[in-house]
Formats: structure tokens, C-alpha cells, sequence
């Protein structure tokens, strides 16, 4: 089971999450009250997962997201929020976030989601991640990664990202590029070393913000609407 570390300004959130995940054998521990006290009970702890509230006190969870990530590489961010924005969404995303949930989640889902996570996935099926970039990239401030190098490449890796920018799950990378399931998957996980990516989310925001993918360029993928596969 995953470690986690739940940072929110309101107590009675922080002790509802704790008390949730608690009950179903998943390892709280700690709990931080702003978005200073998270990074430092993240580097001090070094969990494998933290819950973010976007907003708080002294230091937002945006960037308290940041800092933990650019720290420890291996950790996953799920950004919580009162607030179903798709600004909120992609900001946390482009930060590293691999999820975003609403604080009316049920405890069910929170567990869930703190497991899937915890296994390298994305919150978001690609599709909706692409969705989701394509309506928010425009008005957004470009990150560090719109001057990350793809150099490191191979135009076979670029070309896969190019497609995994425009929402293909693994299946229909295989059926596009007419290679098998297990070379799509190596070629991503060469992908995600190359490039410090942790999941397809980031790959998404990053194809994107790196002009690999460009808004309107992009029709909905065959099968956009089938539930989310597991991604390697």
C-alpha cells in the first residue's frame, strides 16, 4: 500500500481523509495544514503519495506540488479541490499533478484513486487529459516544459508522443503505428526515462506545450469514449 501525506487547511478534511484511507489499510503519514509544512513533511517523509489542496495558506498547492515533485521524482500528486474548473485541472496537471479529485469525492473513489496513483497511472484517461489541454492550453502560461529538449528522441519515440499528445491509449498506438502492444509500451516507458515524465497526463500537457500537438489539430481518437485502459 501506497504512503501518503494529506495537506488541506481545514481539519475536519484532513482528519476525514486520514480516518477514509486509514479504514481501508492505506499508510497515513502525515498530515500537513499549508502548502509550506507539505513540502517539508514531504521531503522529510518521503511518501508515495500526497493529497494537495489547491488552496491554502502560505504557499498553494500548485506549488507546493512543484517543489515535492522536482525533489522526489518517484512521488505522485493528486490535487483536491472544492472547485470543478478546467483552469484548476490543467494547472495542476502542467505542475506534475497525476490526478484531481473534488473534495465531495466518496471515500471509495478517494481509496481508489490513492492506489491507482500509487502504481504509476494517471487519474485521467488520455483522451480526457487531450480534451482538456486542447480548451485550456491557449489562455495558459507556458511551463518549464515548453523548453524541455526532445533531441533525446528517436523520431519513432517523437512520433509516439506526438500521438499519445493527441489522446491514443496503448491499443490504438498499436493499431496506428501497426506495432505490437509490448513495443508501444517500451517505446512510452523510453519515452517517460528520456524526459523525466511520470505518467501520460504529463505526456499529454508536454506534447502540447512543446508545439508537437497543436489546439484544433486534433479530431477525437477512435474509441475516445470507451472507459480508460491501464496504461504502462
Amino acid at each position: 500500500m501506497p504512503r501518503v501525506v494529506i495537506a488541506d487547511d481545514q481539519e475536519l478534511v484532513r482528519a476525514g481523509f486520514r480516518m477514509i484511507l486509514t479504514a481501508r489499510g492505506i499508510d497515513v503519514v502525515g498530515v500537513a495544514a499549508d502548502g509550506v509544512e507539505a513540502v517539508s513533511m514531504a521531503r522529510r517523509l518521503r511518501p508515495d503519495v500526497v493529497l494537495l489542496d489547491i488552496r491554502m495558506p502560505n504557499m498553494d498547492g500548485l506549488e507546493a506540488a512543484r517543489r515535492i515533485l522536482a525533489e522526489n521524482r518517484h512521488c505522485r500528486v493528486i490535487m483536491l479541490t472544492t472547485f470543478d474548473l478546467d483552469q484548476y485541472v490543467y494547472a495542476a496537471l502542467a505542475a506534475g499533478a497525476s490526478g484531481f479529485l473534488l473534495k465531495d469525492v466518496t471515500p471509495a473513489h478517494l481509496a481508489a484513486a490513492v492506489r491507482l496513483v500509487g502504481t504509476g497511472d494517471a487519474l485521467l484517461a488520455p483522451s480526457i487529459t487531450r480534451r482538456l489541454v486542447e480548451r485550456c492550453a491557449p489562455a495558459a502560461a507556458p511551463e518549464a516544459a515548453a523548453h524541455r529538449d526532445l533531441d533525446a528522441l528517436t523520431p519513432r519515440e517523437r512520433e509516439v508522443l506526438t500521438l499519445m499528445g493527441q489522446g491514443l491509449s496503448n491499443t490504438e498506438l498499436a493499431r496506428e503505428l501497426t506495432l505490437s502492444e509490448a513495443t508501444v509500451k517500451t517505446h512510452v516507458a523510453r519515452i517517460f526515462a528520456k524526459l523525466g515524465l511520470r505518467d501520460r497526463a504529463q505526456a499529454v500537457v508536454l506534447a502540447y506545450e512543446t508545439g508537437l500537438v497543436t489546439p484544433g489539430s486534433v479530431s477525437s481518437p477512435a474509441g475516445a469514449g470507451r472507459p480508460p485502459e491501464p496504461e504502462g
